[in-house]
Parts: C-alpha cells; sequence; structure tokens
C-alpha cells in the first residue's frame, strides 16, 4: 500500500515521532530532578499501573506527571519537491507535586531553575523550552492518618511538533494554459 499522495488513501507519517508516552515523561522527570536536587528516585511517576510504596513522612520526593497536551489550530504545511512537512507548536502542561519536611524549599528550587537560561538550553536537546509556570500551591495531604507537607506547581512546556507525510509537489503537468490570444 502507498503512503504518498501519488495513489488514493489516507497519509500517515514518514518520519519517526516525538517523544510521548513514558519516554517523554521520563525525561521529563530527570529534569525535575536536575532542577530540584533529588536524589535518585526521588521522583517519581504520579500514574503507574503499580504504585510504588510511599516514601516516609520525613523524606522529601515530587510526584510528577504530564496532564495535557494543547496545540495550535492552525498547522503549517512547508512543501518540498517529494513530500511535506506539517509544522505545528505544541504546549506539554505537567504537573508537579512535591512532599516532605522541605517541600516548599525543593518547590522554589525548581521553580527557580526553570528561569536559568543554561537549564532550558538543556531541555531545548529534546526539543522542549520552558513556557510558563504557576504559582507554588499549598496542598498538604492526609496520608496513613499524618497531614504530609506538598506543594503543587503547574508547568508548561513549549515545542514544535513536525511531522512528514509524502505529499508530492506537482513539478511539471500534462498541461498547456492559455491567454485566450
Amino acid at each position: 500500500m502507498s503512503n504518498d499522495s501519488t495513489q488514493p488513501g489516507y497519509l500517515t507519517p514518514l518520519s519517526a515521532p516525538q517523544d510521548y508516552d513514558e519516554p517523554l515523561e521520563r525525561e521529563l522527570s530527570r529534569w525535575v530532578k536536575a532542577l530540584s536536587g533529588l536524589p535518585d528516585g526521588m521522583v517519581r511517576p504520579r500514574w503507574t499501573p503499580v504504585q510504588a510504596a510511599m516514601p516516609a513522612q520525613n523524606v522529601n520526593w515530587c510526584g510528577f506527571g504530564i496532564i495535557g497536551f494543547t496545540s495550535d489550530g492552525s498547522p503549517a504545511f512547508v512543501q518540498s519537491e517529494d513530500d511535506a512537512q506539517m509544522w505545528r507548536h505544541e504546549v506539554v502542561e505537567c504537573i508537579a507535586s512535591f512532599y516532605g519536611p522541605s517541600s516548599q524549599q525543593t518547590a522554589s528550587l525548581f521553580r527557580d531553575g526553570m528561569q536559568v537560561p543554561q537549564n532550558n538550553v538543556e531541555l531545548n536537546r529534546y526539543q522542549l523550552s520552558f513556557f510558563d509556570a504557576s504559582p507554588l500551591t499549598s496542598f498538604p495531604e492526609l496520608i496513613n492518618n499524618q497531614w504530609v507537607r506538598r506543594y503543587d506547581v503547574t508547568v508548561r512546556l513549549r515545542r514544535k511538533v513536525v511531522r512528514e507525510y509524502g505529499i508530492k509537489s506537482i513539478v511539471d503537468g500534462n498541461v498547456t494554459i492559455s491567454t485566450g490570444e
């Protein structure tokens, strides 16, 4: 089956997709760990099929997850002779919940680290760029009949999504154009 515009039918992207799902979540978890200064294993995915045991109340850690994707409404198409690229901008929205006795400090380190240009350059290596963040919000949580300190921040990152399709351009057609003279 053909996957280009020389034949009728649906077209699917020819190029490899950008990271989504677990690969994207893993990369963003590394970013949260680096900016917050939390030790290995203390930035955890918020939603997993099997939940790991919660750290003790006196341990600082972060629950992190992607909560949404928003894309612009009108992508651009850039045509070459052999294919076309669809370009669109996407916002990846994430939530980070910091727990533990130093959760406020850890959350503020993460928030401030997002503002450092060199940290954004590192994020750019994964075709992402810091866009904005919410204020830190206190959300104490009752866990095992004990109140645990928790601070949340919602972060929005931007990226350009490029998908290549086999849309051929018309380079030469068997057409005669008459000017009417």
